[in-house]
């Protein structure tokens, strides 16, 4: 899948648009959610996705911003790597909705990676970097969230 972009501000845009979905699919996550501690964590997983929607807007037009953007080393847990694809439903238990979770990051992770290696940009090629990390950051939220809960239920 081959994508072209004219400009930063084509990916921003393109970048925005998917975090704002990610935003959309976990508010109305939080709505349904029964359990107040599930809507607490999609509303958080929700105010996540709304601060790379501001990073990305903060990067439009602004070089510098790009330019500063400090790369950290993210450990990959690769816990997603091994699940399925599931669909959310209503009553869910708090591992499925994490795995839902963990595939979306996943998956954005490896979309922004594939644009970074595919654009012949330097400016673009740094955008999907930082945010192929950023997601890489959610993935590992996610997995750590994951992995505790199973081993409190292990107890």
């Amino acid at each position: 899948m081959k994508m072209e972009f004219g400009s930063i501000d084509e990916i921003l845009e393109f970048a925005i648009d998917g975090e704002k979905q990610a935003v959309q699919f976990y508010t109305s996550l939080a709505r349904q959610a029964t359990r107040t501690s599930l809507k607490e964590v999609f509303e958080n997983f929700a105010k996540e996705e709304k601060k790379h929607v501001t990073l990305l807007s903060d990067m439009a037009g602004n070089k510098e911003k790009i330019d500063s953007y400090e790369f950290k080393e993210v450990t990959d847990l690769k816990i997603s790597d091994y699940m399925v694809e599931i669909e959310y439903k209503e009553g869910m238990p708090m591992p499925e909705i994490l795995k839902i979770a963990m595939k979306r990051e996943e998956k954005a992770t490896k979309l922004y990676t594939m644009l970074s290696e595919q654009t012949d940009d330097a400016a673009g090629k740094k955008v999907f970097s930082i945010l192929a990390q950023e997601e890489k950051k959610h993935k590992l939220t996610l997995e750590t969230m994951y992995d505790d809960y199973m081993a409190d239920q292990e107890n």
